[in-house]
């Protein structure tokens, strides 16, 4: 059986040899585990509005949160490869989940090849710099809080400020299928804030790209007990010093760029959610085939 390792060197190897060919206005191929992404392609869409984007929500195999690790590097490694074959220039793994997991291995794998890899993470140095009271929470996925990686963001930039780390169990279920507010999401959020608050938090890390889709539910639950950061917006910043970096920016003149949108599952929730977004996009009719490149 071909290992991992040497399944990522194929899989990768002539996709990626095609991306350092990708001219200027290639896409920026984007991806979650399924429509959460989307609250990251609207901030990089505006801030950004020159840039083709191409994003895969992989919603068959949603949520990644609640799977085992390899499971998790096994669908980013086949979506990145699929996305690399569409010549995107530049990958953003817009779910918090899958950076957590994979995206060491994918900057180690396409260094050389000149393909910047662009990931996210709960905003725990914001937090810690704005919390008044000393404490914070962050609801995030059960996979992103026991992932080294989140570990070790907390203990480089939590400081003298205590995290309060919930896990938002069936909250990425509820929005893949449309739900910011039903009674069961309610109830889910009542306990999940109920401890966050109950600890003393002043402030809140919305740790999964779904979660900024229950922004405005969070708000009118807390009130002004809790401050809510996402980190859309610095994603977008920091994508774009990347494409700066290397010379990759779209012609600023150039005509709004074209916006894809594609599912590994039912393409439903991307058409809504480009709707109520005011997103003019192209959502791919049927779903996309993106097997793993080994099991």
């Amino acid at each position: 059986m071909v290992s991992p390792t040497a399944a990522l060197n194929m899989a990768l190897n002539v996709s990626a040899q095609a991306a350092l060919k990708a001219p200027l206005n290639a896409p920026i191929g984007i991806f979650d585990s399924g429509v959460g992404g989307m609250s990251v392609l609207r901030a990089i869409h505006a801030l950004l509005p020159q840039e083709a984007l191409l994003y895969v929500a992989d919603s068959r195999y949603a949520p990644y949160g609640e799977r085992d690790d390899a499971y998790i590097v096994a669908r980013c490694l086949a979506i990145s490869e699929w996305l690399l074959d569409q010549g995107v220039k530049t990958l953003v793994v817009a779910c918090n989940t899958a950076t957590a997991q994979t995206i060491q291995r994918l900057r180690a794998h396409l260094a050389e090849r000149n393909i910047a890899v662009v990931g996210v993470e709960p905003a725990v140095k914001p937090a810690a710099l704005v919390s008044k009271t000393r404490v914070a929470g962050v609801l995030a996925t059960a996979s992103t809080l026991r992932s080294a990686r989140f570990q070790e963001l907390l203990a480089r930039h939590s400081g003298d400020c205590s995290f309060v780390c919930v896990a938002g169990n069936g909250l990425v279920d509820a929005i893949e299928q449309g739900d910011t507010g039903s009674p069961h999401v309610l109830a889910l959020l009542e306990d999940y804030l109920g401890q966050i608050l109950a600890a003393g938090a002043d402030t809140l890390v919305l740790g999964c790209t779904h979660y900024p889709f229950l922004d405005q539910t969070i708000k009118q639950m807390a009130g002004e007990r809790l401050a809510v950061i996402d980190s859309g917006s610095a994603i977008a910043r920091q994508l774009q010093r990347v494409l700066e970096a290397q010379a990759l920016l779209a012609d600023t003149a150039a005509t709004r760029a074209p916006v894809r949108l594609c599912s590994t599952g039912n393409t439903t929730p991307l058409h809504r959610l480009a709707a109520t977004l005011g997103i003019d996009a192209q959502v791919d009719p049927q779903p996309v085939e993106i097997e793993a490149p080994f099991s």
